[in-house]
């Protein structure tokens, strides 16, 4: 998923419209999960980034996304950019 989001809506909290967009990728990560895997892999990885414009995002772990979401929309600004990749990987084994 590679998608502009605005963080600003006419006759919405602005508070609402950041948790809708929290929502969509959270979705968006659900719905890669549930995909069959790759022979020879066991999990999805994803691959990250999120900014006020796509020249501007940094990249960031999943569990990070919804912090980034949240210092774009404290800075002020009108929309996000945000890219979310799934790719099939494996897992570390535990130390």
């Amino acid at each position: 998923m590679r998608k502009i989001f605005p963080l600003k809506a006419p006759n919405k909290a602005d508070a609402r419209v950041v948790e809708s967009v929290k929502h969509e990728v959270r979705k968006y990560v659900r719905r890669e999960r549930r995909k069959a895997l790759p022979e020879d892999f066991d999990e999805w990885t994803f691959r990250c980034q999120a900014g006020a414009t796509p020249d501007s995002a940094t990249r960031c772990e999943l569990k990070e996304i919804g912090a980034a979401i949240d210092a774009v929309a404290n800075a002020g600004g009108p929309e996000i950019w945000i890219e979310v990749i799934a790719e099939p990987g494996q897992r570390r084994p535990a130390k």
